[in-house]
């Protein structure tokens, strides 16, 4: 348990708006309502890092810019025949994620990974199981020209597509005062999926003091084991539970095609089967597991980690037998399952989109 509380983001003189909740906060008042143009602040929750901290340079985020995103994120317009959007896979119901081993996109063709949380991914770096995007407006876009997921060739046809829309064709001039381009349709999702944030889960309340009845007593041992025996810290650390790195554990490595990962990207040798550390908040509702989505219970996980991993020529020196036992095991993921918070929850799809 931490000696000092976590601090909570006060805002006084900040409205906060609600479309089902929001975790941000604008320049709004009773008197005078926001506008399309006025900033906001991301509120902080318990045990994350202030999110504000982690905009880019230059990035100031507006009512307007996030309310689009949320339109451009649910809309299956977003796809080559309208069959896909954004929350396809990353379902709001189900912490972000669509609970198959790998996505399905576009004409019902399917990817080679499974489909990551997009909560607290303004805390990220190097995007994608590969790391592939560097900013979080470079991931937005990706899968747009991806041919099995939304299925554009190009970027063009993108920026067509909603220009064919008279409702987007008005909001995007409302919100970035210029006609519809790719980059602000980057920046519309990349800051409304800023505004998605896991924080104030039972851990938190627990190790910042708030709440000393917060974990039940076998998770306070998961706590230990998390942190001493099993090991999960060397990867899963920080506020977020992820190191943002990449490493090998082995899986798929007994397969006659081996996904290679972070090396597809870099080249070196040493990102061989390598892939990104996930976050473990929300871990519980995020199944099924791994970059492929191979296991559907966090058991199989601890049971895997536990055995070593697959071995193989590339994997990362932190992976070896623990030794847990059973009870060990079982602790860990009470653990795990009290990683789940708030701060996503009021995201709904919208009642209607521009015509």
């Amino acid at each position: 348990m931490r000696v000092v509380l976590g601090s909570i983001l006060t805002i006084s003189t900040w409205a906060v708006i609600q479309f089902g909740g929001a975790s941000y906060a604008t320049a709004g008042t009773q008197e005078k309502p926001p506008s399309k143009r006025t900033p906001v602040v991301l509120n902080s929750l318990l045990g994350l890092e202030n999110p504000n901290d982690r905009l880019l340079a230059g990035n100031v985020l507006t009512e307007g810019q996030i309310q689009l995103g949320r339109l451009l994120f649910f809309d299956k317009r977003l796809s080559i025949d309208q069959s896909i959007a954004c929350a396809s896979c990353h379902i709001a119901t189900v912490a972000f994620t669509d609970s198959r081993p790998v996505s399905r996109g576009v004409r019902g063709l399917t990817g080679d990974r499974n489909a990551p949380t997009i909560i607290n991914r303004v805390f990220g770096k190097q995007l994608f199981w590969d790391g592939r995007a560097a900013t979080l407006e470079e991931q937005s876009l990706g899968p747009l020209v991806n041919s099995v997921e939304h299925g554009f060739l190009v970027y063009d046809d993108v920026v067509k597509t909603l220009r064919s829309i008279r409702g987007y064709r008005k909001l995007f001039m409302e919100v970035f005062s210029e006609n519809i381009t790719i980059e602000n349709i980057g920046i519309a999702l990349a800051n409304f999926q800023r505004t998605i944030l896991s924080g104030n889960s039972p851990v938190d309340r627990f190790d910042y003091g708030v709440d000393l009845n917060a974990l039940t007593q076998s998770a306070q041992r998961g706590f230990r084991v998390f942190q001493g025996k099993g090991r999960c810290i060397r990867c899963h650390a920080g506020p977020n539970y992820t190191d943002e790195q990449f490493h090998n554990l082995g899986i798929g490595w007994e397969s006659s095609h081996v996904d290679l990962g972070r090396y597809a990207i870099t080249h070196q040798p040493e990102d061989i089967g390598a892939f990104k550390t996930p976050t473990l908040r929300e871990i519980s509702r995020t199944a099924p597991y791994m970059h492929d989505g191979r296991f559907n219970t966090l058991r199989e996980v601890i049971n895997f980690y536990n055995h070593g991993g697959v071995k193989n020529p590339f994997q990362d020196n932190t992976i070896g037998s623990l030794f847990l036992s059973d009870e060990e095991r079982e602790d860990l993921e009470a653990f795990l399952t009290a990683l789940n918070g708030e701060g996503w929850q009021h995201v709904l799809p919208p009642a209607s989109f521009p015509k």
